[in-house]
């Protein structure tokens, strides 16, 4: 490792895409060739994975795999490109049968590790429970399982960003300016936005208002260089808007609570949750009852809760970034 706490950068020895129903996704294999398969889901959706989070991995022991998932990163329709393309048949089912089918394709029995953020955190999660016996250990960053009270808290009664009000201000104030009925716009701002964005007079400023609030809020310490250069870059900006909100509208296309309800099928996973002790954006609640779940349908020292402190969000964050790294030092054991 290096001073970052984190591995050396590395460039992926393969790329290719996997066609599922006239989407292209992106996915790229670094690291060992031969080691245990590690795999990472980015958040959002509509994230996109970068270069950077092949550094969370020893590549020296693990076969990194990064998937960009449907109308985000490099995989194709874009969002930002055919906004009507990228939606179609994007759901977490559909999304869980591409992760299946690209183990299919690297001809893995298991994989060894699934490292999910955020909304990566819930794909695992959903991923897992619907293929129990082919992965066998979660790495969870920065909980999320669609329960109402995370997503109303983030996105429509603000609870989320009580210790960022001007954030949240500006975050309503876009949909007030532009509304011609405010009173029926404000007890549904996630649908507000939605129909900003598929509007292509209003897509980029809508989706600027929209990442502003979340980036705004996804860091202990403001990160204004991250946020400028996701600004500049539409190919990201209209996915992480577009996509979130897509899912947030239909609750992650799950039952309500349905991560925690079919929990029991992971009591004898390996499964440790890394959770900012200030995440703004995913609540350390949500990490805690879903810890609890577990403990509560028999896992016992096979699954781990590490908060940390001083720490928000982001996996860009150095605390953050460190206590993957040194988890998935400790899974390939």
């Amino acid at each position: 490792m290096i001073d970052d706490g984190l591995y050396p950068e590395i460039e992926p020895y393969y790329t290719d895409v996997l066609d599922c129903d006239g989407h292209k996704l992106y996915y790229e294999l670094s690291g060992n060739p031969n080691g245990p398969t590690a795999l990472f889901l980015h958040g959002g959706p509509g994230g996109g994975t970068s270069p950077r989070v092949r550094r969370f991995f020893n590549p020296k022991q693990y076969r990194i795999v990064l998937l960009d998932q449907r109308g985000a990163g490099k995989s194709t329709p874009n969002v930002s490109k055919n906004y009507e393309a990228a939606l179609y048949n994007n759901t977490t089912a559909h999304l869980v049968a591409d992760i299946e089918a690209l183990r299919d394709t690297l001809a893995l029995d298991t994989w060894r590790l699934i490292l999910g953020g955020s909304w990566g955190s819930t794909l695992a999660l959903a991923y897992a429970q619907a293929y129990p016996r082919n992965v066998q250990q979660l790495l969870l960053r920065g909980v999320f399982t669609f329960l109402p009270d995370e997503v109303d808290g983030l996105f429509q009664n603000g609870r989320a960003a009580d210790h960022y009000p001007e954030e949240w201000q500006a975050y309503v104030q876009y949909i007030k300016e532009t509304s011609d009925d405010w009173t029926r716009e404000q007890q549904n701002l996630i649908g507000a936005y939605q129909n900003r964005l598929q509007n292509p007079v209003h897509r980029m400023n809508a989706a600027k208002a929209f990442v502003t609030y979340e980036l705004s809020i996804s860091h202990l310490y403001k990160n204004q260089q991250r946020i400028d250069s996701v600004m500049q870059t539409p190919e990201i900006l209209v996915p992480f808007a577009a996509l979130e909100i897509h899912y947030m509208l239909n609750y992650g296309f799950m039952n309500r609570g349905a991560l925690l309800d079919n929990i029991a099928v992971l009591k004898d996973h390996r499964i440790h949750i890394v959770h900012g002790r200030n995440d703004a954006v995913c609540l350390p609640k949500a990490a805690s009852r879903l810890y609890s779940a577990l403990i509560g349908a028999g896992a016992k020292d096979n699954v781990t809760l590490e908060f940390i402190q001083a720490a928000g969000h982001s996996d860009g964050e150095e605390p953050i970034a460190k206590a993957l790294a040194k988890a998935t030092d400790a899974l390939v054991k």
